[in-house]
């Protein structure tokens, strides 16, 4: 049995079922982004740590030239390590059919008569490996699908200078390869890069590894210091050629797996924060006006009894119900959200599946979140209702004290017509909501630029890095050093335009206690393929002694330009040199470090030595040179730039449109909510003044210019702020996400401009003429006889 309250509850919320709905959908969106976001941290993260624990992820991991198979049991010994896992890893050039360029195998050796200890491989499709048999792989599923390869089909491989045809049995994944990236790329090209796992005897005997290892997985017990058990694990492969072992944190799937969660857990509260706070504002105002439209009732529920908590509870009630009802459904939206951008992230993500799961805490601390919010927006109206003694509240609200506007106050009130001097004069009128609402307007706009701008950086991005940096055509990675006479081959390839040299050293940078292990690119020092450039276009020339370090490497090691780094190299003979710091690079991706080709061979003592080559080359030979690259046996792997960039932009572009739909939606929400809200409180508050005028002779349009007006200039003022709010915001954000393995230049685009002011002005215009149809059915007779 409902009470006479409830009754009255219901009542108005159906008189106000149009502003209800408005702010329902404006908490109903607060709601959403918060279960979106913390829904899909939660499920990536699940499922992280589901697979990685279920198929044994290494904690410490290390490459070496050559080691023989009997130093595992010395690794063993190491204190802390419960499991040590040697194989052979060997990067091949594949033929792979229906594609001209070649592209780039992974291949990883697997025990004949058991699982691997660690990493081990799932299996999707297929069968495992027939031991002691050297044509049979297993492939991962991104690869296959990239480019139509079904189980049975063959692949060419360059299998130590030998071509090789490989037969795929079966499709897998591994932890170790969640994010299947090439080294030195940007993003996953699953058409020109696969991981292959192959049996290890047959693979030890393709390169001669008979009896060795190239490359190791250690785990270790809970509680194990990892930096110590690395220090000791490069004290045993240094001898055989140990590249530096390197914890999991910087392995490098799951390096970028963490880069991209981090940025879900520190960007995924901004959008909710801003919905929620301004649903309170539209409560605090449409609660005002309730309650004061409501003077006489509130008066006569005092004389009958009630008490002024009961009256509290009963507008707590109404601000509760619409909260209860946007929760519910921004709940809803929020699952469908997190399980539609689950599907965005498989896209780059190869888990052999998505644990999405919903917390049941996560659903009840949005529904607290958006009570809190409400109840704060509201409270004060509510107190201010509730206090009325009865006799006041009996009485009509005293009139509003009006005044010159601040135009006629300093002499230009003779130039503002008197419609738009009933305007200023509303808005002065009420300055607190005229701030707010200019703020939630504000909001809106920020909220496409923001949207837009991650769009507009990246294709910053790609001109920056694929046109600017690099100038190449394609690029490729030789197995060993070589001598610097293989440049001149590659120059004399028919339809190649240039050709330059490049050196990749692997090395461990040091500052006093801090360290990175990274590779040093060695460049010539008026290289035309690739320039040193930074996210803002300043161009830094090499020098022909010292270094140039990323601006981020920098920070990491904090060292400054000028000052000396040691240089510990993890290759050949492994010499060690302090070298200066020359310049500091702002540049978009990774930890790099660059110096003169000539100084880096000296550095290693040695002779004129490339590791690889940059070229451009006539289109119509292209196909030419990549048959030719195919069965080269010293190409460890090719690069193609258009490849890269399509890979890029098929990433990018896909999850960005997703992303801006989204965001335009929400900011039209806002838009909507503010104005109707604002328009319809207008209307309220100035029926009788309306009809007044309309009675004396003003037009509809006039009286529609007047309600109108008050929302259109704030919406108008709104525009401008927020888009200076926008800029703000996006700036912040490139401060949340200058990570190591990826940092956004800061670019907005006039276009995002343009849509962020268009899109709001449009949401504006339309709430304003669903308001404006109103005036077209306002009874004069009914409100001229209503009390004031």
């Amino acid at each position: 049995m409902l009470s006479s309250l409830d009754r009255k509850l219901f009542r108005d919320l159906s008189h106000m079922k149009g502003q209800s709905f408005a702010i329902a959908i404006v908490i109903a969106a607060g709601v959403a982004t918060f279960v979106n976001s913390r829904t899909l941290l939660h499920s990536l993260e699940l499922t992280r740590s589901t697979f990685y624990e279920r198929y044994r992820f290494a904690d410490v991991f290390a490459r070496v030239k050559r080691a023989p198979d009997m130093l595992v049991d010395r690794l063993q010994e190491i204190p802390g390590v419960s499991t040590v896992e040697s194989r052979i890893v060997k990067s091949v050039t594949l033929d792979v059919p229906g594609i001209d360029e070649p592209a780039v195998g992974q291949l990883i050796s697997l025990p004949a008569f058991r699982p691997p200890r660690l990493n081990q491989v799932y299996l999707r499709r297929g069968r495992q490996l027939e031991p002691s048999r050297d044509d049979e792989v297993l492939a991962s599923e991104a690869f296959l699908i990239a480019n139509n390869i079904d189980l049975g089909d063959t692949i060419g491989a360059i299998i130590n200078g030998r071509r090789k045809e490989l037969r795929v049995v079966g499709v897998a994944f591994s932890p170790e390869y969640v994010f299947q990236i090439k080294p030195g790329d940007m993003l996953p090209d699953p058409h020109h890069f696969g991981i292959l796992w192959m049996d290890h005897e047959a693979l030890s005997n393709a390169f001669d590894m008979d009896g060795a290892f190239n490359d190791i997985a250690v785990g270790l017990a809970r509680g194990s210091p990892v930096e110590e058990v690395i220090l000791s694990v490069d004290r045993l492969l240094e001898p055989y050629g140990g590249l530096g072992a390197f914890p999991r944190k910087d392995q490098l799937s799951n390096l970028l797996l963490e880069s991209d969660i981090q940025g879900l857990r520190t960007t995924g509260l901004i959008a909710p924060t801003i919905f929620l706070c301004v649903a309170a504002f539209l409560l605090n105002v449409v609660l005002t006006r309730l309650t004061s439209l409501q003077r006489e009732q509130i008066a006569a529920l005092k004389a009958f009894g009630y008490t002024n908590l009961q009256i509290a509870w009963h507008y707590m009630k109404f601000v509760l119900l619409i909260t209860a009802a946007g929760g519910l459904l921004g709940t809803l939206g929020g699952m469908w959200l997190a399980h539609d951008f689950t599907k965005l992230f498989l896209r780059v993500y190869q888990y052999p599946e998505l644990v999405f799961r919903v917390q049941p805490n996560v659903a009840v601390n949005a529904m607290l979140v958006a009570g809190g919010a409400a109840v704060l927006g509201s409270f004060g109206a509510i107190a201010l209702a509730v206090r009325l003694p009865p006799a006041e509240a009996m009485r009509p609200e005293p009139p509003a004290r009006y005044g010159p506007t601040l135009l006629e106050r300093i002499g230009l009130g003779r130039l503002v017509p008197n419609v738009a001097r009933m305007v200023l004069r509303q808005l002065e009128r009420h300055p607190i909501k005229t701030t707010f609402s200019l703020l939630a307007i504000s909001m809106s706009v920020a909220i496409v630029v923001v949207g837009n701008f991650i769009g507009n950086s990246v294709d910053k991005v790609i001109q920056v890095q694929f046109y600017d940096v690099e100038r190449y055509d394609l690029s490729l990675a030789t197995v060993e050093p070589v001598s610097i006479d293989a440049i001149r081959e590659l120059e004399n390839l028919p339809g190649v335009y240039q050709c330059e040299p490049r050196r990749y050293v692997a090395s461990r940078l040091r500052v006093a206690n801090r360290s990175r292990r990274i590779g040093i690119v060695g460049l010539p020092r008026d290289a035309a393929l690739m320039h040193l450039k930074s996210r803002t276009g300043k161009y830094v020339a090499l020098p022909r002694e010292g270094m140039i370090l990323s601006k981020k490497l920098a920070s990491v090691l904090n060292i400054r330009a000028g000052e000396k780094v040691r240089v510990e190299t993890l290759q050949e003979k492994r010499p060690v040199a302090d070298v200066v710091v020359v310049d500091l690079l702002d540049d978009i991706t990774g930890l790099n470090a660059y110096m003169d080709i000539e100084a880096l061979n000296r550095l290693m003592r040695e002779g004129p030595q490339v590791s690889g080559a940059m070229l451009t080359a006539n289109p119509e030979f292209l196909p030419a040179i990549y048959k030719e690259l195919k069965e080269t046996p010293g190409v460890a792997s090719v690069t193609i730039r258009q490849a890269a960039i399509d890979s890029f932009r098929n990433t990018i572009a896909k999850n960005m449109l997703h992303m801006r739909m989204i965001n335009l939606i929400f900011a039209i929400i806002i838009a909507l909510g503010v104005v109707y809200n604002g328009a319809r409180i207008s209307l309220s508050e100035r029926t009788r003044e309306l009809a007044t005028l309309r009675v004396i002779g003003f037009t509809r349009r006039e009286i529609s210019t007047i309600l109108l007006g008050e929302i259109g200039t704030v919406t108008l003022l709104g525009i401008p702020f927020g888009l200076l709010m926008g800029y703000w915001f996006s700036w912040i954000l490139t401060l949340f996400l200058d990570q190591e393995v990826f940092r956004f230049p800061f670019v907005i685009a006039n276009s995002t401009y343009g849509l962020a002011a268009a899109t709001v002005l449009a949401a504006s215009v339309g709430s304003a003429l669903l308001v404006r149809r109103k005036l077209d059915h306002l009874d004069l007779i009914a409100v001229l006889k209503s009390r004031e």
